[in-house]
């Protein structure tokens, strides 16, 4: 054998990593897809140094490395997301958000319908002392002015403000007294809710104390569930609505709760006995509700107008003589975490401002009126257990209004069993700044056939900014805030805001709301 002069070793063959060793070589810091594949890479180069060396996108060996970097990936993102998801804080999720809520007691609202004015006009006056409007003529059908589709308004009875107590047949019963007109033909102490009313009756079956009854179409609108119980005895009539049993001040009160799930289906609740009292087996009931709601049913005034049949021989128009306003969809996540807190620290009473202003914006009434409340106390001498809420009703997602006697009425007899017997609560008007904008927006010459895709982009950022949700009393309009929301659309490369030089600035008693908008698109 000759001695070339050169040496070779497979010294490597000879290192072998023991196995308590190899985690050493694992970077426990990867978390993204590349990071993965490259340091299973390294892994594979340290441990396998002489078995695999064909790092090449097109190798067998190259694609299983990659597919375990695929699957460390997802599990990788799937921790992320279940820690992120289990702190109110940083859940995004509203069915996690809604079940983080429920674990101290706090319920995420479903949908709200519109609401208006109603009035009813018989075609002959008449000769009898009530006239009754059955469950099935309540029910009216339009077309949606916003996207067209099938959209149900419900006729109810106002007493006092409020949704009249259901009856034992779910029908509306009008006396002569309560008429307009001295011909006893008009009637205008109704409203149109927005949703398609549903009638479910039946028996208590289960012997279990807590009964409970699972309504059967959804999404079910807050505030509408009404139930009629019939036993013979103290628990017969009009059962009413509070938001949960737990508050409930002994075992003769007539109440239940409605709980929803992830879809908004909805069950009833009623009490054990002791928090509420519990219907006895084979007592009956009638449950009426409503499904829909959501923005779309918001109307102009005198867009219903449908005839109706009176059982008594009478005929008769009835239409809405106000907008229909108010029309939200469920509770959103932003609103739900920026007020839950505040709504576990009441414990069912008003003492703080934070209690007042809290309780004022998440108050639903039984027509679905909603809000925006700012509580401040007064500063004269004498006078500090005075607390004045500064009240709007919301219209819509960007629209405020006055709010209507009957909703102040309505939310002040609500605080009262709430608030501490020395503090005194007013309802005092709350006012709205309205503003128009001119904005100018630039974006590079070759994107102008999508130009209408981007101004829609811009709209909908815009409205977004200036939701209901978004502005507080007193909060001020900070243009550089508003330029910023616009650059997050990767489409636009500036913006300007064009009739205003300077920040607007607002009283504690005042909100901003978008009046009138422009958008210019400009080619750069």
């Amino acid at each position: 054998m000759v001695f070339t002069g050169q040496v070779t070793s497979d010294f490597l063959k000879l290192v072998n990593i023991p196995d308590d060793k190899k985690s050493e070589f694992i970077d426990f810091a990867a978390t993204d897809f590349i990071t993965f594949r490259d340091r299973l890479i390294e892994y594979v180069k340290a441990v396998y140094p002489l078995e695999y060396q064909n790092f090449v996108e097109s190798d067998l060996g190259m694609m299983l490395i990659e597919l375990a970097a695929y699957c460390a990936a997802v599990n990788s993102l799937k921790a992320d997301m279940l820690a992120q998801e289990a702190y109110l804080k940083t859940a995004k999720n509203r069915n996690n958000v809604k079940k983080l809520l429920e674990l101290i007691g706090v319920k995420m609202k479903g949908p709200i319908g519109a609401s208006a004015n109603a009035k009813l006009t018989l075609n002959t006056p008449s000769l009898v002392n009530t006239i009754t409007i059955p469950a099935n003529q309540r029910t009216v059908t339009i077309s949606s002015p916003e996207d067209g589709g099938q959209l149900n308004y419900t006729l109810y009875k106002v007493v006092n403000g409020n949704i009249a107590d259901i009856s034992s047949d779910a029908s509306l019963s009008l006396g002569v007294s309560e008429s307009d007109s001295s011909t006893s033909s008009v009637w205008t102490n109704l409203a149109y809710l927005e949703g398609s009313l549903v009638v479910e009756s039946g028996s208590f079956t289960d012997s279990q104390t807590i009964k409970r009854i699972l309504l059967s179409q959804s999404p079910v609108i807050q505030n509408s569930v009404q139930v009629y119980i019939t036993d013979g005895a103290s628990l017969s009539g009009a059962w009413r609505y509070v938001d949960s049993l737990f508050f409930a001040s002994g075992a003769g009160d007539n109440i239940f709760e409605v709980n929803y799930d992830d879809n908004l289906n909805a069950t009833v609740t009623f009490g054990d006995g002791i928090l509420g009292s519990s219907p006895g087996v084979n007592t009956s009931y009638v449950v009426t509700y409503r499904v829909g709601g959501g923005t779309r049913g918001n109307l102009q005034s005198e867009v219903i107008n449908t005839s109706i049949t009176i059982p008594e021989g009478y005929t008769g128009i009835v239409e809405n003589i106000s907008i229909a306003t108010g029309g939200q969809d469920a509770e959103s996540v932003e609103h739900a975490k920026k007020y839950a807190p505040y709504t576990f620290k009441q414990q069912d009473r008003l003492v703080t401002l934070e209690d007042f202003t809290s309780f004022a914006n998440t108050y639903v009434t039984s027509v679905g009126a909603t809000g925006k409340a700012r509580a401040v106390t007064r500063t004269a001498h004498g006078s500090a257990n005075i607390v004045d809420i500064y009240l709007l009703q919301r219209a819509s997602n960007t629209q405020l209004q006055q709010a209507t006697n009957a909703f102040k009425l309505d939310l002040l007899q609500a605080i009262e069993p709430k608030r501490l017997m020395n503090t005194k609560v007013v309802i005092v008007d709350g006012l709205i700044r309205t503003l128009d904008l001119v904005m100018t927006v630039r974006i590079d010459r070759e994107l102008k056939p999508k130009e209408e895709i981007i101004k829609g982009k811009v709209q909908e950022e815009l409205l977004n900014f200036f939701n209901v949700d978004n502005f507080d009393f007193g909060k001020s309009l900070n243009i550089s805030e508003l330029n910023r929301t616009i650059f997050k659309i990767d489409e636009v490369r500036f913006c300007t805001v064009d009739n205003l030089d300077s920040d607007i600035l607002v009283e504690m008693n005042e909100i901003i709301q978008l009046n009138n908008f422009t958008i210019n698109m400009v080619y750069v």
